[in-house]
């Protein structure tokens, strides 16, 4: 998709989407590939099933998936969702997500965001970084014996709430996990 263009939906099995700065798209779906959203890009759906997901700066989109992959947002950008199964996601200063982050198997890592939702995962890191805000709560899944067999020594997960982070709603936390929160946080529950 090109700059400053409107298009339907972009689809393809075997390649990478590219969005170009400014260009907007109905969905972009893929399933062995990457999908790459330029600065400003706007989309409905951005969805892969084997591939990482990145977006530049003040990207829009209702939701980012993958199953195996990555997700990076880069600064400003505004999203309804975000979802993986193994991949980490990251969110960066000045983003906000409408809906929740939730992962299976990766970290997850906000930088100065704004989720309306909340933050889940079962195996992956959270660090809710300095100056974001989760209205929805964080909560940590048990994990069951299809995920990880129930003989493997099991990580605990670290969660940290870092500086002026602010976390609303319960922390639930179904399995043992370590818990880091910065003296300057600050925990509501709602």
């Amino acid at each position: 998709a090109h700059a400053g263009q409107t298009y339907g939906d972009v689809t393809t099995v075997n390649g990478s989407i590219r969005v170009e700065a400014g260009a907007k798209a109905s969905d972009a779906t893929t399933v062995n590939g990457s999908i790459h959203l330029e600065t400003g890009a706007s989309i409905g759906n951005a969805e892969t099933v084997n591939g990482s997901i990145r977006g530049d700066e003040r990207v829009r989109a209702a939701s980012v998936q993958t199953v195996n992959g990555s997700i990076r947002l880069g600064s400003g950008s505004q999203v309804g969702d975000i979802e993986t199964v193994n991949g980490s996601i990251f969110v960066d200063r000045g983003s906000s997500v409408g809906k929740d982050v939730e992962t299976v198997n990766g970290a997850i890592g906000l930088v100065d965001t704004d989720v309306a939702g909340g933050i889940s995962t079962v195996n992956g890191d959270i660090t809710v970084g300095v100056g974001s805000h989760v209205r929805g709560g964080i909560t940590v899944e048990k994990p069951t014996s299809n995920w990880m067999p129930v003989s493997m020594k099991q990580r605990k997960p670290r969660i940290v709430i870092g500086p002026n982070a602010v976390v609303e709603g319960p922390l639930v936390f179904k399995r043992e996990v370590v818990l880091y929160v910065h003296k300057r946080s600050e925990e509501r529950r709602v």
